[in-house]
């Protein structure tokens, strides 16, 4: 490389010598003979001078002897010598052919003169000819440097490529060999996944017969004992109390629902944040869900103004975001931000079923279709509907935004909540949505009306929203100037009669409103800090908020 560079170097310098040299030869044989000319013509010049100045001076010569002549012929008068006067004779023709000599001379320098101001101007032409040459010259050695600098350029460009495609060949043969390295190691992980999950698989399998036989004995136990108190039953008169145990079964009817005054039980239910609390269907007990790193789901009874612990319900590897009791009150669902939501036994007080599957944490799950299948909705912008027979998801909908919470309707609709302040509409026989109503808020919970024609929406523009499913569109908007929602997941319920809402503030503040004046109705401050759940009593005598911080209070009107 550097010999060859050295070549072009010397090549380019003789080209620059010999182009100069034939510059030379054609622009010096035009102006030689110019040149030749006019220094002959100023040797002319000067000689003529030279002659000038000699005969001016035999010229004032003669005009001496001339004058002095005359004074001598003038003095001499008539007698003067002939020869005198043919000298005299002779003077002046010689002085009239000096004259005209002279006149000559004084022509011929005139001439002389003319032509060389012509070549002097010819002479500034050809110059001006040779400076445009010159500049011409200069500029295309300039281009010429240029060219050879660019040229420069992309030889080292051209080298440094070549460097670097050597490069990049032997860094594509080394991940080559990585590569095949690699899907050897994969085929190997994946027979190792195969033998692995077809263990996985026998042991679900085994497990799931474990689960089926305790179930089948469970059952039977049941069966045994309702009828043996279906018996007793038969034998004696039994006073149902709201406190009772055997009213369990029962589901409570609410004519109107009342409005509490106060806080009639206080609670710490959990070491840290209480993301949910829900009442049972017949209201004899109620659930609290922990947000905290525990996970858990506490059981607990409502008797004579007392709440008391039956159980506590673990299983979950992170906090509780939502709870969802069967209709009879057997099961307990719970959504959890491990990804994954659960299924409790409630009299065993036993994990019965883990449904993963969400790559995010699932906001909320629900019953669907008989409670023989449940659908759940989480923050990686999916919903899932689980089969609970065959314990695996059947259908995963892409929602298009994270879900924040979702209810079921009909047993075959979804309804989904979302953080891009949309609500919508899924039928669970099609893959499509079949509707959504935009909002000017981020929705952090939905709730239908007892009669399902009403959705309760909650928003993170602090107000509340309920919403005509008949019309779809907004029929009443509920907001204070104390109102606020403090997170994306506070939540918000219908009264059992549908004439009122319900939801906390971020002050610790609950405010129950009138949905049909839109006005509220009461405000009730007991926490300390933020409100995240509530929930109204089936018969609508007591009220149920959750906060922040562990506690857990009861309201009631007495």
């Amino acid at each position: 490389m550097s010999d060859s560079k050295m070549v072009k170097s010397t090549d380019w310098k003789k080209s620059i010598s010999q182009s100069l040299k034939l510059r030379n030869k054609k622009e010096r044989h035009e102006f030689a003979d110019l040149i030749e000319s006019q220094n002959k013509l100023f040797e002319q010049v000067a000689s003529l001078k030279t002659r000038n100045m000699q005969l001016t001076v035999e010229t004032e010569r003669l005009k001496a002897d001339n004058l002095s002549l005359q004074i001598r012929a003038d003095s001499g008068g008539e007698g003067g010598s002939p020869g005198g006067n043919v000298k005299v004779a002779l003077l002046e023709q010689r002085l009239w052919k000096l004259s005209e000599e002279l006149t000559e001379m004084h022509r011929r320098r005139g001439e002389n003169a003319q032509q060389i101001i012509d070549l002097t101007a010819a002479m500034k032409e050809k110059e001006k000819q040779l400076q445009a040459k010159d500049s011409k010259l200069m500029d295309a050695l300039a281009v010429e440097n240029s060219l050879q600098a660019e040229i420069k350029h992309l030889e080292r460009t051209i080298g440094e490529l070549k460097e670097t495609n050597q490069t990049v060949k032997d860094e594509h043969q080394a991940l080559q060999v990585l590569f095949e390295d690699l899907t050897e190691k994969h085929c190997k992980l994946q027979r190792d996944k195969d033998e692995l999950t077809a263990r996985l698989v026998q042991q679900q399998m085994e497990q799931a017969d474990i689960l089926n036989r305790e179930l089948a004995n469970f059952i039977e136990e049941r069966q045994l004992r309702l009828q043996e108190e279906l018996a007793e039953a038969a034998q004696a008169n039994v006073m149902v109390s709201e406190g009772d145990r055997t009213s369990r079964r029962f589901p409570q009817i609410c004519l109107r629902a009342t409005i509490p005054t106060k806080a009639q039980c206080k609670l710490d239910a959990h070491d840290g944040e209480v993301n949910a609390v829900l009442w049972s269907p017949t209201g004899s007990t109620f659930a609290t869900g922990s947000g905290g790193v525990d996970g858990t789901i506490k059981l607990w009874n409502y008797y004579a103004g007392q709440c008391t612990c039956k159980g506590i319900l673990t299983g979950s590897n992170a906090g509780i975001t939502s709870l969802e009791y069967d209709p009879e009150e057997n099961y307990i669902l719970g959504a959890s931000n491990d990804n994954a939501c659960r299924l409790w036994s409630i009299d065993t007080q036993r994990l019965w079923l883990t449904l993963t599957g969400h790559m995010r944490r699932v906001s909320s799950a629900k019953f669907l279709r008989e409670n023989s299948k449940v659908v759940s909705g989480s923050y990686d912008r999916t919903l899932k509907i689980w089969d609970l027979h065959t314990k695996a998801c059947i259908k995963t909908i892409l929602a298009e935004s994270s879900c924040h919470d979702l209810v079921t309707l009909h047993g075959t609709h979804i309804i989904s909540g979302h953080f891009d302040k949309r609500v919508r509409f899924w039928d669970t026989k099609s893959d499509n949505k079949s509707n959504e109503i935009e909002l000017h808020g981020k929705i952090t919970s939905l709730a239908l009306s007892p009669d399902h024609t009403s959705l309760l929406v909650c928003t993170r523009e602090d107000t509340l929203k309920v919403i005509d499913l008949r019309q779809n569109q907004v029929m009443y908007t509920l907001c204070d100037d104390n109102f606020k929602v403090g997170y994306d997941w506070s939540r918000a319920v219908f009264s059992p009669d549908g004439m009122y809402a319900c939801a906390g503030s971020s002050d610790g503040t609950l405010f129950i409103w009138n949905i049909a004046r839109g006005k509220v109705e009461k405000t009730l401050k007991e926490h300390t800090h933020s409100i995240l759940a509530c929930s109204w009593h089936p018969a609508g005598s007591y009220i149920l908020s959750s906060e922040k911080q562990k506690k857990v209070v009861l309201w009631s009107d007495i």
